[in-house]
Formats: structure tokens, C-alpha cells, sequence
């Protein structure tokens, strides 16, 4: 009885909690791409001594 009610229930909210859920993944997938991108642009200027990479030359 009890997993009927929780499928009916599940499936009346079910695109509400997709779509949070969708806008909190993106939320951190946008932080930890800009955080990769900073730390290789940190190590690109660690490695070369120069911020412009070597094909910008």
C-alpha cells in the first residue's frame, strides 16, 4: 500500500525535483570547471614564468 502512495507521490512532483536538482549540479559543475580553469592557468604561469602561453607568442 505504502509504495503505491510514494510511486503516485514521486511522480506528481517528480519534474520539480529533477529541475532542483539539475540547477544545483550545474551550480557546482560551474564552480569546480572555473576552479580547473584557474589552477591550470596558475600552473601555465608557474611552468612558463609569463602569463601569455607559449602559442600566444
Amino acid at each position: 500500500m505504502s509504495t503505491e502512495h510514494d510511486v503516485e507521490h514521486h511522480h506528481h512532483h517528480r519534474n520539480r525535483h529533477v529541475a532542483r536538482r539539475l540547477e544545483n549540479v550545474i551550480g557546482v559543475l560551474m564552480v569546480i570547471a572555473i576552479a580547473v580553469l584557474a589552477i591550470g592557468l596558475i600552473y601555465g604561469i608557474v611552468q612558463t614564468g609569463s602569463a601569455p602561453p607559449e602559442y600566444l607568442r
